[in-house]
Formats: C-alpha cells, sequence, structure tokens
C-alpha cells in the first residue's frame, strides 16, 4: 500500500521517502507516524528492495512531532492512550532498525525532536551544510529519552556527548555534527540528494544478504560480549558462506569481471 502522507518511489531496487509537509518543516502527525511504522515494518518481506533513501521536502528535514495536531491533543489523553502512542512512534525507530535494507538520511535542514531520532535511526547520515540537529524533548517538557534516543546516541556520539545533547536540548550545527561523529559528512545543499542516491545505488548493488546480515549484527553485538560476538560473527559469516553472493564473487573473479549479486 502506497503511503498518503509523505511521497514514495522506487527505482532499480532502490526506495526513496521524501517527508512533504514543507509548510511545517515536515512535521510529524499521527498519520505520518502510523504510515512510517507500516512501511518500515513491510520491508522485511521487500527483497526488490535493496536501500532506502529518507529525506525531507523544501528547507526542513523533519521538525518532529506537530504542535497542534500532535502535543495539543495528547494533554486530553489518558494514561493508557498516551502509553499507546508513544509505543507507536517507538515502533517506527525499531522498524527502522530491524528493516534489513540499509538507510541512508540526506538530511537537508532542520532535524529537530522525533526528526532528529528519524535521522539518527538511519545507518548512514549525511547533512546539507546549513541542516540544523536538536534533541530537543527537554524544552517541550519531556525526558530526553525518547524513541531510543538515550539508546543509540550515546552509541553513535558517545556517552559524554549524547548526555549533554539530551540533557540540553541544544541546536547542533551540521559542522558540529559531523565533528561529534553524529554525521558522516556535510555537503552543499546541491550535491547532498546526488551522494545519497549514489550511496544507496552502491548498497542496493552489493550483496544484499551481506549487507542485511551486517546490519542485523551491529544491533545484536550492542549488548554482547566480546566472546558472544565473534561466535555469533562464525555463526553469521558461515549463513553467508552457503548464500550465492559469495560463489558469485569467487566466479565473477575467475572469469574477470564485476559481480552480479542478487542479494538473496
Amino acid at each position: 500500500m502506497k503511503p498518503t502522507t509523505f511521497q514514495y518511489e522506487e527505482r532499480e531496487g532502490v526506495a526513496t521517502l521524501l517527508l512533504s509537509r514543507p509548510e511545517t518543516l515536515n512535521s510529524l502527525t499521527f498519520d505520518v507516524y502510523a504510515e512510517l511504522e507500516a512501511l518500515f515494518a513491510r520491508m522485511k518481506a521487500r527483497r526488490d528492495v535493496r536501500a532506502i533513501v529518507l529525506t525531507g521536502e523544501g528547507r526542513g528535514f523533519c521538525s518532529g512531532g506537530n504542535v497542534h495536531d500532535i502535543i495539543g491533543k495528547l494533554l486530553d489523553r489518558d494514561s493508557p492512550a498516551l502509553l499507546d502512542f508513544t509505543r507507536m512512534t517507538g515502533a517506527v525507530i525499531r522498524n527502522m532498525r530491524a528493516c534489513p535494507q540499509p538507510i541512508v538520511a540526506a538530511i537537508n535542514g532542520t532535524a529537530a525532536g522525533a526528526g532528529a531520532v528519524l535521522a539518527l535511526a538511519s545507518d548512514i547520515r549525511l547533512a546539507a551544510e546549513g541542516a540544523k540537529f536538536a534533541f530537543l524533548f527537554v524544552k517541550v517538557g519531556l525526558a530526553g529519552a525518547d524513541m531510543g534516543a538515550a539508546f543509540l546516541l550515546p552509541r553513535v556520539v558517545g556517552l559524554g556527548r549524547a548526555t549533554e545533547m539530551l540533557l540540553l536540548g541544544d541546536t547542533i550545527s551540521a559542522a558540529d555534527a559531523e565533528r561529534f561523529g553524529l554525521v558522516s559528512r556535510v555537503l552543499p545543499p546541491d550535491k547532498l540528494m546526488d551522494e545519497a542516491q549514489a550511496i544507496a545505488r552502491r548498497l542496493a548493488d552489493g550483496t544484499g544478504l551481506g549487507l542485511a546480515m551486517t546490519k542485523e549484527m551491529l544491533n545484536r553485538e550492542l549488548s554482547m560480549t566480546i566472546d558472544d560476538a565473534i561466535e555469533a560473527e562464525a555463526q553469521a559469516q558461515a549463513l553467508c558462506m552457503r548464500g550465492p553472493d559469495f560463489r558469485e564473487f569467487y566466479e565473477a573473479f575467475v572469469e574477470k569481471r564485476p559481480p552480479r549479486f542478487t542479494g538473496r
């Protein structure tokens, strides 16, 4: 089912998801959250989609939950209904991390609140010059721990830096985000999508099983001991060795041609 609250297209194995509420810097509504949750859940079964690009329309990447459409309406909900909502928003991030396809975030502008966590949950993050980040939950009277931010952010930028970001909620420039390791590179705005699509194309042309297994092991090993991690990687690698891409690499090497990975 094609989403109705944002733009979505697929081309040659690459899915591009464009948050498209530019008049509110692509703020999130209940419907956007629900469609994001469902879309990333479906990706587990989409072997024809090999990589995903996530970006925003206009000046913003995503400004987080809409003040009137979400915050204002949450004030009238009881505790069970509030918990239903917070679990649903967390499920978006869980599904992003669980989907086998690598996600490339092209952060074209402001990424604030839940928008910053959407970027954080992506596998590769590129930012345009002038983009800004803010984990600003504490500034609206909430905990800085939201949608998995307190789990993911320390693993990306370190505990000390993550603590400062989540406690203060300050705005972070693209240059500082690169310096902190929150994004891997900063690009001129007119080069951002070209680079994001080029990376997604490389991923889509790669070994699908190997990339999916890499992402899964990165998730699993966050809570493992070194001994458990080495054993898990041994089992994962043995499984990949039984896959067709491993044989395809060898045959392509012998025949002196580029490998044609199937992604299975």
